[in-house]
């Protein structure tokens, strides 16, 4: 019995040994090359971090990219100079080796100083190739949709202005200044509208054309011709979350004039400082009808004026039965379509500022952003804080709009 019991520990030992080698259920042990790989990322992190390009150079294969990709290696590397980084960081994903070479999915994460709570997170995809008995990064890509990244498209310039940071690429500082003018007079708009809770500044990214544009957005341009910017952000973030980005379509931004540029900086900033509070539960008439409001606020432009579309299908007994849709926001390329639902959004958003008052509008748009969840959430904030029902809104609505238009 004796003798049965050591064979039993050696052969318990054996396969203990055994497991340790192969891994769980029999499976080879996780290639200790995905590791390796994670150290030169963290080389190359560090090497980003402190301007370090000798470093960085030191985890480049000196295999020639693919033509036609975007700025990888020493050109990426110094298309950054400049831009103020306060954390630089990659976590590997996913890795598949296949003798010499080597795929790796990675999420890069930084922060601008002064401007980011927390990282913002960017899917990335590198080709690796080991030599010299290491692995060298081949190129660096943003992963399957992902998006791009400003320093892939060109060197970035920077402009500060008193609320904000503007970076751009393919533009003159001139054209740079003139967006921080306009950054640093929309972000005190949107403060005194909506109030100092938030971090008041925004990051403002300028890229060479709408092209530029849709590749920051990991979008087809198709869907943003006529757009002149968007704001980029985690609806309902908390306070660690990271900035948003305001994104500028050049080549629209470029056709309007200094009051419609005013308008479109200073609703992207609204976008920016309600942020916390747009969740699931705010419908897009909402969000956008009150960036807009914030945007024309004070201006004293007729809602004829600001509401063309509208005017005209008022004047021509095409009254909406509704409030606007999600859907009727979608960049389908109908312009009127869409002129008509941020219009509708705006005069409703008027409305309640009219009539309910400015703190008013506020709360309610709050409250409809403390639900959540959708369901329920007009519903209830317009009990508890218009005092009225969507039956009864919707009709003094329609009614507004045929007292202020056609």
């Amino acid at each position: 019995m004796a003798g049965r019991g050591r064979t039993s520990g050696v052969l318990a030992s054996c396969l203990l040994l055994l497991a340790a080698l192969v891994g769980c259920g029999g499976r080879p042990a996780r290639d200790a090359s995905a590791a390796e790989v994670q150290r030169v990322l963290d080389r190359r992190a560090a090497a980003v971090l402190h301007r370090d390009r000798s470093a960085f150079l030191a985890t480049e294969s000196p295999v020639a990219p693919a033509a036609g990709q975007l700025a990888t290696g020493a050109e990426e590397f110094g298309n950054l100079r400049g831009v103020p980084l306060a954390s630089w960081s990659y976590r590997v994903t996913a890795f598949h080796r296949s003798g010499e070479r080597a795929t790796a999915t990675a999420e890069l994460h930084y922060r601008l100083k002064g401007y980011d709570r927390a990282p913002v997170t960017a899917g990335r995809m590198l080709r690796l190739t080991r030599g010299d008995g290491g692995w060298y990064v081949v190129s660096d890509e943003p992963a399957k949709k992902s998006s791009e990244q400003l320093w892939e498209q060109g060197a970035v310039r920077i402009v500060r202005g008193e609320h904000s940071l503007v970076l751009g690429v393919g533009q003159p500082d001139s054209v740079l200044r003139g967006y921080a003018n306009l950054a640093d007079r929309a972000v005190p708009a949107a403060s005194q509208a909506w109030g100092a809770d938030w971090a008041g500044r925004v990051v403002v990214l300028v890229p060479k054309s709408l092209d530029g544009m849709a590749g920051l957005l990991g979008a087809p341009a198709s869907g943003y011709r006529g757009i002149a910017a968007v704001t980029t952000g985690e609806a309902g973030g908390a306070a660690k979350a990271p900035a948003d980005r305001i994104v500028v379509n050049p080549d629209a931004y470029g056709v309007l004039g200094d009051f419609g540029r005013q308008v479109v900086l200073t609703h992207e900033a609204t976008h920016v400082a309600t942020r916390a509070h747009t969740t699931a539960a705010t419908p897009l008439w909402l969000s956008e009808g009150y960036a807009d409001w914030v945007g024309y606020r004070g201006s004293g432009r007729t809602a004829a004026q600001i509401a063309p579309e509208l005017d005209r299908a008022v004047r021509e007994g095409q009254l909406p039965a509704a409030l606007p849709a999600d859907a009727d926001f979608g960049f389908s390329g109908d312009a009127g379509k869409l002129a008509k639902a941020y219009e509708g959004g705006w005069m409703a958003c008027r409305m309640i500022a009219d009539h309910w008052g400015e703190v008013r509008l506020d709360d309610f748009y709050r409250a409809v952003g403390d639900h959540r969840k959708r369901a329920g959430a007009v519903e209830g904030a317009l009990k508890d804080v218009l005092g009225t029902t969507p039956r009864k809104f919707t009709a003094q609505w329609r009614a507004y709009l045929k007292a202020q238009l056609g």
